[in-house]
């Protein structure tokens, strides 16, 4: 029979070897997250240009990228292993992850700009979080660096930008008035009726469920995002407002990942939805096929919480600039989101 002696013996031994073991990475609960906020742009501001995922294979959409930041006042610098490649790889995953490390430990850079593809979380386990808690510096991008934005604030609380590189004069003056401005910003669809029409025909959007609603904001690429659900780089959602966007996927596809964040229980304490842009995304061809809009509603409407689809989030030419991690309310009446802080310091 075991004495209460040995229990207590055999309990701090396993609280020894609890101490001896390295910290596993996981994301702190909604009540635990200390929130980041980098300091915010100015023009002149150098800008680290990060490829997390795919090889830099031609020239013409890099130079875009950097003409985009200079165009805002930006100073583009391209990381030490832009243009490395090992197949459809910016180099090895060590590599790609030591162009964010050197420039979240380089003082004259104040942020890092990413592009996608495939690969972003590849590069999560070799992060230096603790440097990148200790030097809180804006970081943007879309599409496959949504594992990067959502790794990032997970293990650090740094508050993280779902955006473009603000090639589109629309696009560009959401992005001043987020990271250089610090503004509340109200994002909601343009209102435009071309002279010859009598009814707006683009940028449309519709309720799912009626209401407002506030929450922090968190999301990115539906097919990005579903592939960390249940890793330590899947930010905990409790009280959050979710955005999705994706692209190029059947609308069975979109269910399935859809289903898969419902049963991983990630919907079920969400305070609203927003499901921007799917481009592409079209019932495949076989016989009785749901649309998008079927799949919205069968997902998001039993949440009985605030939710509209067709916003400005996406691989369209333009697009909000939106914070991951920062206090936000939804009107799903008025199809907006508003920030109730500023998303930098």
């Amino acid at each position: 029979m075991t004495t209460r002696r040995e229990l207590l013996i055999g309990g701090a031994a396993a609280g020894l070897l609890a101490a001896a073991r390295p910290a596993e990475a996981r994301p702190a609960a909604a009540e635990e997250r200390r929130i980041l906020k980098p300091p915010r742009l100015r023009p002149g501001d150098r800008v680290g240009m990060i490829n997390p995922a795919r090889a830099a294979f031609r020239s013409e959409p890099v130079e875009v990228q950097a003409e985009s930041l200079e165009a805002v006042g930006l100073v583009p610098v391209k990381g030490a292993n832009f243009h490395k490649r090992r197949g459809y790889f910016a180099g090895t995953d060590e590599e790609r992850a030591d162009d964010v490390n050197a420039f979240f430990a380089d003082p004259a850079i104040n942020a890092l700009f990413g592009t996608g593809g495939w690969g972003s979380a590849r590069v999560l386990p070799h992060l230096d979080f603790d440097l990148i808690r200790a030097h809180p510096k804006v970081v943007a991008g879309f599409s496959d660096v949504t594992a990067l934005l959502n790794g990032i604030h997970a293990q650090t609380g740094l508050v993280t930008f779902h955006g473009p590189h603000p090639r589109a004069k629309w696009s560009a003056d959401y992005f001043r008035r987020v990271l250089f401005d610090g503004e509340l910003v109200e994002f909601s669809n343009p209102r435009e009726i071309p002279e010859h029409q009598l009814v707006q025909t683009r940028d449309r959007w519709a309720t799912i469920t009626p209401g407002k609603a506030h929450g922090r904001l968190f999301g990115g690429n539906l097919t990005v995002l579903a592939a960390i659900v249940g890793t330590p780089y899947m930010p905990d959602l409790t009280g959050g407002i979710l955005f999705l966007e994706d692209i190029n996927e059947e609308v069975y596809r979109v269910d399935r990942m859809l289903t898969q964040m419902h049963l991983a229980g990630l919907l079920d304490g969400l305070h609203g939805f927003v499901f921007g842009s799917c481009r592409d995304c079209e019932p495949d061809s076989t016989y009785g096929s749901l649309t998008l809009e079927e799949v919205l509603a069968d997902h998001v409407a039993p949440l009985g919480i605030p939710a509209y689809r067709g916003a400005m989030i996406g691989h369209i030419p333009r697009q909000f600039t939106l914070p991951i991690g920062i206090e936000a309310e939804i009107d799903a009446d008025a199809g907006s989101l508003r920030l109730l802080e500023p998303a930098v310091s």
